[in-house]
């Protein structure tokens, strides 16, 4: 019902910024929640930052907090991830989810995935 597309990712030097877009089709309503994880080589799949579609609420893991911003523009269906400052630690690929509703920093709690978008910052 809910098809996502990431796009946005790329090679970057440390303290540059990127943004990555998650664009939606299909069926949405306003009560989803769309989330931001992320995977580095070898490790499991991080929360790294979730909001409801509308954007009433928007909560983002520790390790992002300060730099990284969701965003999101209804009438394009599509959310942004704003980062900020990025380190080489924010190596991995990005991943935008969707859940029916409600605030989740699971994987599992997220139905639709979309393909992700490598982002790979150099020192």
């Amino acid at each position: 019902q809910v098809q996502l597309v990431e796009s946005g990712g790329g090679l970057v030097q440390a303290g540059e910024s990127l943004r990555l877009s998650c664009a939606a089709s299909g069926r949405t309503f306003s009560s989803y929640t769309m989330g931001w994880f992320r995977q580095a080589l070898g490790k499991e799949r991080e929360f790294v930052g979730a909001t409801t579609w509308s954007g009433g609420t928007t909560y983002y893991a520790d390790s992002v907090k300060g730099r990284f911003t969701i965003s999101r523009d209804n009438a394009k269906n599509t959310v942004y991830l704003q980062m900020n400052s990025l380190n080489p630690e924010d190596t991995a690929v990005y991943y935008c989810a969707a859940r029916v509703s409600g605030i989740s920093t699971a994987p599992q709690g997220y139905k639709y995935w979309g393909q992700g978008t490598q982002v790979t910052v150099s020192s």
